[in-house]
């Protein structure tokens, strides 16, 4: 692994794999919905549409038909923090990719009939989200988790801040965000000598210069709400308080995570669906942001089985606070761990990710040796630790179904000191 700057200052990662035939490139930009306020929510996912609907020399049709016609794909994501363009074509491909991608990144148009079309695509997603309770019960808890925080608000942004959008405002939100400094170029794959000056001459004429983005970190502000909805099923989601991408206990978090429900041997799993039949999916996981984190469990199940469902939730937790993890979780946990880890190192477009989401958002890399080495210095006491950390705090809750009364009794504190635990009346919010 290498880390570059290019002659205007742009950060380049790159990772050789002469054993494959693939390269993986990303454009990683430090902006998401955390960037955004309550007049633009929706911008940075509206631009990343825009860069796709062509530029003075390619069409819309001419990107996808380039790369279809080169085995390739193309593709971008948004998220709360950071907006990505990547692709994954043959190695000797890698100077239309780079060229198509760098010519979408500087030179897209945002022409206004596109922008039209392309709002509307965008109304449409958001709309099939709301069809999607098991979706949109995710969006909400995060909502309740953060309150009024940026964190707290959805990517795809509303429909009135949408319909109010013009590309003038797209241009003015990239000059200010998309900058050299807010910018990493990352490939992996096989990579020729050549590399960082095929860079060079694609992505050298970039001289945006501008601030860092920089972040005020939110505090938990846990509630219920409450969504209904004519659905078949309770989607039911409860968080808590996680970890930054920084911490130090981020093994740990992804072992415990596992352990209560991210996979089919978890706890939660093997309690509702196996033993109890319960519910077809239940899961648990932990998003990471820059300065703060949400652990999450998610579970659907009818209306009239969602009260021992959160009960049977309850109990696998207390339980879990109670003694802990065994020997054998924690061994069983650690060997999961490296051979996800391992196994994901196999594909350009992972080590890609890896890459570019860790110098723009930490700024550091560790190899192979350093995380297996940090995944086997994982002990109980980190455990314990985290265990006590994680429940110390009332959940935040979302519902999206049917039967307010339910979530309603929900007790949000119930694993707080549960010795002395005293019932707070929760605030519910009604949508």
């Amino acid at each position: 692994m290498k880390i570059d700057r290019l002659s205007n200052g742009l950060r380049v990662v790159t990772e050789t794999i002469n054993s494959c035939r693939s390269v993986a490139l990303g454009i990683w930009v430090k902006t998401g919905s955390r960037n955004e306020n309550s007049r633009n929510n929706g911008i940075s996912h509206f631009i990343e549409h825009m860069l796709f609907k062509g530029t003075d020399r390619y069409s819309a049709k001419d990107i996808a038909e380039i790369f279809d016609g080169i085995g390739g794909n193309v593709n971008a994501f948004t998220s709360k923090e950071y907006t990505c363009y990547y692709a994954k074509v043959l190695d000797e491909h890698l100077p239309i990719a780079l060229d198509v991608l760098s010519n979408m990144f500087f030179e897209s148009r945002m022409d206004p009939e596109e922008l039209a079309k392309e709002r509307n695509v965008i109304l449409e997603e958001i709309s099939m989200y709301e069809d999607t309770p098991d979706d949109m019960v995710h969006e909400l808890v995060s909502q309740v988790a953060y309150g009024d925080h940026p964190l707290g608000a959805t990517v795809l942004g509303t429909e009135q801040n949408l319909n109010s959008m013009n590309s003038s405002d797209l241009f003015a939100y990239m000059k200010e965000h998309y900058i050299i400094e807010n910018t990493v170029v990352s490939l992996a794959g096989n990579l020729g000598p050549s590399i960082l000056e095929q860079v060079e001459q694609y992505f050298g004429k970039f001289a945006n210069h501008g601030q860092s983005s920089t972040y005020v970190q939110p505090s938990f502000a846990g509630n219920i709400v409450y969504h209904a909805k004519q659905t078949e099923q309770n989607h039911i989601c409860l968080s808590l308080p996680g970890l930054s991408m920084a911490e130090e206990l981020t093994y740990p978090m992804i072992l415990l995570n596992n352990v209560i429900g991210g996979g089919m041997s978890s706890r939660l799993f093997q309690e509702i669906r196996e033993k109890r039949g319960l519910a077809y999916s239940v899961y648990s996981y932990h998003s990471a942001h820059i300065d703060s984190g949400l652990f999450t469990i998610y579970t659907g199940t009818s209306p009239k089985q969602t009260d021992e469902v959160l009960k049977v939730c309850m109990e696998v937790l207390s339980g879990l606070l109670d003694q802990g993890l065994s020997q054998s979780e924690l061994s069983k946990g650690k060997e999961q761990l490296k051979g996800s880890l391992i196994l994901s190192l196999e594909s350009t477009s992972s080590r890609m990710n890896r890459l570019g989401k860790n110098e723009l958002m930490l700024g550091r890399h560790y190899t192979l040796d350093d995380m297996i080495a940090r995944i086997d210095a994982i002990d109980m006491q980190q455990i314990d630790r985290l265990i006590q950390q994680l429940f110390a705090h009332p959940f935040a809750a979302a519902m999206v179904g049917q039967g307010e009364k339910t979530i309603e009794k929900f007790r949000r504190d119930q694993l707080v000191g549960r010795s002395s635990a005293r019932s707070t009346a929760p605030t519910i919010e009604r949508q």
